[in-house]
Order: C-alpha cells, then sequence, then structure tokens
C-alpha cells in the first residue's frame, strides 16, 4: 500500500473511504455549499460508487460542530415494521442476516440527509447536491479492488436473494471485477426522483409506493405504512470530558456511549509511549469495560431508562471503574460482538463547521435485497435483534435495533476541532480511541495515526473469533508482552480492511485544515 501524508488545506476539506465521494464532496464546497452540503452529498455518492458498504436502503447518524461551539445531531435511524413480531420468525433461534425476513426496518439514510440539510443553512438545491451520484449511476463508476473482492467472496450467498443483485452486480453471471464498470440505472432514476421531489417522497409520495411495492413482492415485513410513519430524530449528543478536550459522539441506539467511555477510561490511566505495552493493553482493558456496559444498557432508548449522560457525567464513578482495571492483567473475555460494515465521513467548510458522519446498510450489501424498480439495496440492520421475549435488543414492531454506528467529534481548550470515524462494527469504538490517542497524548502526525498497525478485540467483517487480533508492524516485544498479560493474541498479517476504513479531519484556531484517510481503503482528502 502506498505512504499517504497529511493533507491541509484552509478554504474546506472532505475526506471519505472512495475517492470519488471525497472529489464530489470538495466540489459542492467550492460551489459554494457548506460542510452539511458537502456531506451529503459524499454520502449520495458513496451510497453509488460503495454498495458493497452503504446505501440508500440504510441509515445515517451524523454530528455537525457549528462555528460557534454548538454541537447537534440528526439520526436517520429505521424502526422495525409493523409486522416484525416473534411469530414472524416462529421456528427460528436468530433472524435472518439475509434475505426477506433480514430486511425488517425502514431505511433512514434518506430522512438523514432531509433533516441535516433542514438545519445547515446552506444553499444549494439537491438536485447539486446529488449530481455526482446521479452521474456515476447513469453512466457506471470503476469497480474498486476493495469491492471487487467483496463481491467474489459474498456472491454465492448474495445472487440466491429474491430482487435484481444478480442483473446489477453479476451482469455476465460472475462477479464485477477490479475495473470492470458498474452500471445502476434504476438507482439513477430512483435519485433524481429525490432530487425533484424531495426526501419526503422516500417516504410519503409515489417513490414510496414503489419501494413497498417492491419490498412485498420481494417478502420483505416492511410496508407502506412503515415508511409513512418513519421520521428523521434530532437526540442531543452524548458528551464527556478529558483533560484539555470536550469530546462528542451519537446518543443511543448507537455504541457512541462505549467510544466515549472508552476514551474517558483510558484519560485516567498511564501510558507514556505511542503503541507500547500500557497503551494497547489500557485501551483494550478500557474496551471490555466500556463494551459490558454497552450489552447491558444500549438499545432504543425508548426501552431503557439508564442514564447515559449522567455516567459520562460522574467523574467519581468513571475513576471506579478505571480503577478497576488491571494494568498488568488482561480481564477474561471472550463476550459477543457485532460485526457489520459502514462508511464514516467528513467536511469542513472555511467558516468553521464541520461535519462527522456515518452510513450503513449493516452487513455487505446489507439484506441482499435489491429492489428491482429502485435500484436500492435494503438494509439488514434488524438482524442484530434478540428473538426474545424482552431484555436487550428484544425484537418488537417499530423499535430500533442497536447500532453499531457512532460518528465522533472533539473541541480541544486550545481551539482545535477533531471529525474522526471508520466503518468496522465491533471496531469503532477501537479504532477511533487508537487514532485519537495516537494524535492527542502522544503527537503522533494524524495520517500516521491512522496508517499505523491496529488491533481489534472481538470480530468484525465476517469474524467470529473474539481474539485480540493485531496487524503486523508493531514492536516484536508487544506481541509477546500482550500474550503474556494474558490477552488471546491473534496475529493478522499486514493492514488489513478488518481493521476498518478510518478518517479524520481536523481544524486548527487559526483556521487551518489538516486530513487523512485510510490506506486500508479506497479513500482520498480532497482539500481546496
Amino acid at each position: 500500500m502506498m505512504a499517504l501524508s497529511t493533507i491541509s488545506g484552509t478554504n474546506g476539506m472532505v475526506t471519505a473511504p472512495h475517492f470519488l465521494a471525497a472529489q464530489a464532496g470538495c466540489d459542492v464546497l467550492k460551489d459554494g455549499g457548506n460542510a452539511v452540503e458537502a456531506a451529503v452529498a459524499v454520502a449520495a455518492t458513496l451510497a453509488v460508487v460503495y454498495p458493497h458498504m452503504t446505501g440508500i436502503g440504510g441509515d445515517s447518524f451524523w454530528l455537525v460542530a457549528e462555528p460557534d461551539g454548538a454541537v447537534h445531531s440528526v439520526h436517520g435511524c429505521g424502526s422495525a415494521a409493523a409486522r416484525a413480531d416473534l411469530g414472524l420468525y416462529a421456528g427460528m433461534d436468530a433472524v435472518p442476516t439475509r434475505g426477506p425476513l433480514a430486511a425488517n426496518t425502514v431505511a433512514g439514510t434518506v430522512s438523514g440527509w432531509a433533516a441535516i440539510l433542514e438545519s445547515g443553512g446552506g444553499r444549494l438545491p439537491l438536485s447539486r447536491l446529488l449530481r455526482d451520484a446521479i452521474h456515476h449511476a447513469d453512466t457506471g463508476v470503476a469497480v474498486t479492488s476493495g469491492g471487487a473482492a467483496i463481491a467474489a467472496v459474498k456472491g454465492a450467498e448474495l445472487r440466491i436473494q429474491p430482487g435484481a443483485y444478480a442483473a446489477i452486480f453479476e451482469p455476465e453471471g460472475r462477479p464485477l471485477r477490479e475495473g470492470d464498470r458498474l452500471l445502476q440505472p434504476a438507482l439513477a432514476a430512483t435519485l433524481r426522483r429525490i432530487a425533484d421531489d424531495g426526501p419526503t417522497d422516500f417516504y410519503a409520495g409515489a417513490l414510496a409506493d414503489m419501494v413497498a411495492l417492491d419490498l412485498a413482492e420481494l417478502g420483505s415485513p416492511v410496508g407502506r405504512d412503515d415508511l409513512a410513519a418513519h421520521q428523521a430524530s434530532r437526540p442531543a449528543p452524548l458528551k464527556t470530558r478529558i483533560t484539555g478536550i470536550d469530546l462528542y459522539n451519537s446518543a443511543p441506539p448507537t455504541q457512541g456511549f462505549a467510544s466515549l467511555m472508552i476514551l474517558a477510561l483510558f484519560d485516567r490511566l498511564r501510558a507514556v509511549q505511542a503503541d507500547g505495552f500500557d497503551h494497547v493493553h489500557g485501551l483494550v482493558e478500557a474496551t471490555k469495560q466500556a463494551f459490558l456496559l454497552r450489552d447491558t444498557h444500549v438499545g432504543d432508548p425508548a426501552f431503557h431508562d439508564f442514564d447515559y449522560q449522567g455516567l459520562l457525567d460522574d467523574p467519581a464513578a468513571l475513576d471506579a471503574i478505571a480503577a478497576s482495571i488491571d494494568p498488568a492483567r488482561a480481564m477474561p473475555w471472550p463476550r459477543p460482538s457485532a460485526q457489520g460494515d459502514t462508511c464514516w465521513f467528513a467536511a469542513a467548510d472555511k467558516d468553521g463547521r464541520m461535519v462527522s458522519a456515518i452510513q450503513s446498510t449493516y452487513f455487505e450489501f446489507g439484506s441482499g435485497l435489491v429492489l428491482p424498480r429502485t435500484g436500492i439495496t435494503w438494509q439488514n440492520r434488524g438482524s442484530s435483534f434478540r428473538l426474545a421475549a424482552d431484555g436487550w435488543n428484544a425484537l418488537r414492531p417499530r423499535r430500533k435495533p442497536f447500532h453499531t454506528l457512532n460518528p465522533a467529534l472533539a473541541r480541544f481548550d486550545d481551539g482545535r476541532v477533531m471529525a474522526y470515524g471508520t466503518m468496522g462494527g465491533e471496531g469503532q469504538p477501537q479504532t477511533q480511541a487508537a487514532l485519537f490517542y495516537r494524535y492527542v497524548r502522544f503527537g503522533v502526525d494524524l495520517q500516521q495515526a491512522i496508517s499505523a498497525p491496529r488491533w481489534l478485540l472481538g470480530r468484525t467483517w465476517g469474524e467470529n473469533s473474539t481474539t485480540l487480533k493485531l496487524e503486523d508492524g508493531f514492536d516484536d516485544k508487544l506481541y509477546t508482552d500482550l500474550a503474556a498479560a494474558g490477552h488471546d493474541v491473534e496475529r493478522v498479517g499486514p493492514l488489513t480492511a478488518m481493521m476498518g476504513h478510518a478518517g479524520a479531519i481536523v481544524r486548527h484556531g487559526d483556521g487551518r485544515l489538516d486530513g487523512a484517510t485510510d490506506p486500508r481503503s479506497d479513500g482520498q482528502v480532497a482539500a481546496w
């Protein structure tokens, strides 16, 4: 993989895991758009050029740092269908991960676009923001190496699903290869409808009728009434304070709470060297503590009364949890873990506004259902529901499922603002913590903080083990010391997409912008 360097700019910046999406967002900035408008252009373009990771048939979450210091959020997060109850899955041990019964929640992404634009203060028409996405869907885009690799591995389980998957993604009877042109005319027409008739058409107009008809014919429980009942929400972001920095992340049903807990706990631990034993061991053990809380309390807030913000605001409680971490020994693990594939991206404009956002269909190509009339790949986020009468993340009609998605922001006392995040399911909070503390505590260059080897406790990208996975490139002694401390160490080779596709933008007090992308992705930083 090619070595990357931190990119700097002044008028605006976008980072995304696909270069065409980054370019689309930067061009919006050049045309007078703000960071929110640029981010929507990125989101739409990713839905076309990175369909194995994201799409308008999924969900989206947004954090915005305004120039005046305010931070607000939008959740474009769909709920389970009214028909998605335990009776629908009678005789099953779990919700399927592919097929019609996996497509059991409303897609909230487009509602997220609408809601974030309503509060963004922009001037450009939606047709301009979706222009590049429509063009790429109409005229085609070259398949990347990463997209081709996933299509080859997952093809057997996807081509057998009802719908248009094979017609679009295997038009010659085989998975598309690197460099092949991916054409999506039906998706182009759908995006054009959204641009012309507005995002509400997806949920309450002629487009909603088409979507509902497709879903019904393919066997999904999501109906026209479920689409009409959906609305994006605007919960207050979760926040916590560490030394010299205010941290923000998304509220439940996302795991943003866990991401903030990891950072708050590690702030209380000793570590003097980047990627040394104290650093890696400390973050791994903080992750375990955060995940124990997450897996007990985080889900649809309508079904929980846990005071997430209260714990994050309680120094004594955080001190006590941090004190329970043994600085020399690993706490026994495994725990159940979550997988998923997403796209994180960010944008910053010349006025000081920054956006951190993430969009996903959950697994690669979601449920595998591609709607023939609209070209939409529908998510399988609801496959994370438990088929249980009650308890954590138990399936209920109109309940929101637990989400791994969680975009992050940080405001520094010295005037810097940082937007950062990654894809990677269970690995998202861990990668956020790795790149954040490399940059913040140890002064590592922003791009190097992302490019350097990473670790993952648990599974992602279909991995079923709960080992502590580490890429090659750390000091040899680290692997030995971690194993001796009781960690179940597994070396996974050189840089791998298993560790997520991360990125970051930092705005300095003087207005200068620094950006970085992940060499594990097909991404780019586009600066102006």
